[in-house]
């Protein structure tokens, strides 16, 4: 039994590859017919709201799925464990489907639906990605990281079924089977973790750094205060008459926007010993996060705008087979399977001949043309339906982008971070997805003040312009990285 193996590797990342790629399969099942559902009129079982709010909620609740990792990391690390921390996310999630597949008209059971999933996803998400490098010895790095390609290609199997299976149920506005089967994905997520409970070999049982008696009647307090001013606010709010689905986006938007000005400020201005080098390292790195945040702007519309697309514009026939909207959500993780191992051996080969600021302006400029293609597409289908393999195109250029941005993305928050920051910069390149997710959602109420083909061009020149800039000034960020350029082979 110690010797059974997954591919090689400890048989431990057999249950968490399967538990990511359950979980995984609820979050996109749930995000590729979420917008749509919101939009949908009362008549056919959605929630009536416009466009624009749906783009917004959509982005916000992408943007705190991210932020309350956060908050995930620290309280597995100091109260729950990493174990059982995905194990109660991973519940909290499943309930959270549940709610959202109870066929009532209210839309109580959708509001609670989503907090739970982003509690639950806060808990889970960070964790089980933490257990899975503790799965290897500590001087196994080639294995380690192998074992992460297998677990993100959990993460993309997920993320390709999903559409499929939730779109085909949610068709016919049967919107509360397509969560439903969300719900269902996730328990059979849990059935598996702790049915394989054993082969973890005791990773993640019990928290780094427990906090003591003292320190969690104080975590208590501050937590039941921060609840309670919450809902005072709140109420407050909704007492004057003038909160709206709409103002409260705008109203998140604006605290996400400040978590990430706080930290900079925070690590930039107090007093952590940092040196000379340590504050020019982090100076350099805020302009990569604010490029990051510009391509999840943008890359992160798939699942609100491009969808929305897909529903209203385009003729959804694929090598003549009707598919439905959501089927679109599966183009990405279908490209990213098929594209990562080249890109994975391109940046082996080119060495450290491409620094990270080009890697970041070329995945800006991608994700840029991607929306150049998209004002076309908008501009011809004023003339009726577009064929949908303008889609499939703008899901590959994206990727291109992705490619070259996001597996970078960690491994320089690791390399720029002060000595002092090691551990807490992980989380802050999840902030600039959480900051591009929530800005993207807003970006729906141009279409108020400009055509469908401005509004893609407006936000292809903000990622362009980003790009170039960043490939202009990349000497100088070099510098300030203490990057070295490795000479080009003869």
């Amino acid at each position: 039994m110690s010797d059974r193996t997954f591919f090689g590797h400890p048989w431990g990342l057999a249950t968490l590859f399967g538990t990511e790629m359950w979980e995984r399969f609820s979050w996109y099942g749930l995000r590729a017919i979420l917008a749509t559902f919101m939009a949908a009129s009362p008549a056919h079982a959605g929630l009536g709201l416009s466009q624009e709010t749906s783009q917004a909620v959509v982005g916000v609740y992408g943007a705190l799925i991210y932020l309350v990792a956060l908050p995930g990391g620290w309280i597995a690390d100091r109260i729950l464990g990493a174990r059982r921390s995905v194990f109660w996310g991973g519940f909290v999630i499943m309930l959270g489907h549940i709610s959202m597949a109870i066929p009532v008209t209210s839309a109580f059971f959708v509001w609670l639906g989503l907090l739970l999933i982003i509690v639950g996803t806060g808990l889970l998400k960070p964790n089980i990605s933490v257990m899975v490098g503790r799965l290897y010895p500590e001087e196994d790095d080639g294995r380690r990281d192998a074992g992460f390609s297998l677990f993100y290609l959990g993460i993309n199997l997920g993320a390709f079924f999903a559409p499929l299976v939730v779109g085909w149920l949610a068709g016919g506005d049967r919107w509360h089977l397509g969560f439903g089967a969300a719900a269902v994905g996730m328990a059979l997520g849990l059935v598996q973790y702790v049915l394989g409970g054993r082969s973890l070999r005791g990773v993640g049982e019990r928290p780094g750094m427990r906090l003591t008696p003292r320190e969690r009647r104080h975590f208590g307090r501050l937590v039941a205060l921060g609840v309670v001013l919450t809902a005072v606010a709140l109420g407050a709010w909704a007492a004057t008459g003038t909160l709206t689905i709409d103002r409260f986006t705008v109203a998140l938007t604006l605290v996400i926007l400040i978590v990430p000005v706080a930290y900079f400020g925070y690590i930039m201005f107090g007093s952590h010993d940092l040196t000379e080098d340590e504050r020019i390292r982090m100076k350099a790195y805020i302009w990569l996060f604010v490029a990051a945040a510009i391509f999840w702007m943008i890359y992160d519309l798939a699942p609100s705008k491009l969808l929305f697309f897909a529903q209203d514009h385009t003729d959804l026939s694929l090598f003549g087979v009707r598919i439905n909207q959501a089927t679109t959500q599966s183009f990405n993780p279908l490209f990213i399977m098929i594209f990562v191992p080249v890109f994975a051996a391109l940046w082996v080969k080119l060495g450290t001949r491409v620094s990270t600021p080009q890697k970041f302006g070329f995945a800006l400029v991608m994700v840029g043309l991607s929306f150049v293609v998209m004002a076309v597409a908008a501009g011809l289908a004023g003339a009726g339906r577009v064929s949908v393999w303008w889609l499939v195109l703008v899901y590959l250029i994206q990727v291109f982008g992705e490619l070259s941005l996001s597996p970078v993305g960690l491994s320089v928050t690791t390399k720029l971070a002060p000595e002092a920051f090691k551990g807490q910069m992980l989380g802050i390149w999840f902030i600039a997805v959480s900051v591009g997710d929530a800005v993207g959602g807003q970006t729906g109420r141009l279409g108020r003040v400009m055509s469908e083909p401005m509004y893609y061009l407006v936000l292809a020149a903000m990622a362009i312009v980003a790009g170039l800039a960043l490939f202009l000034f990349t000497r100088s960020l070099r510098v300030m990285m203490a990057e070295h350029h490795e000479p080009a082979m003869r």
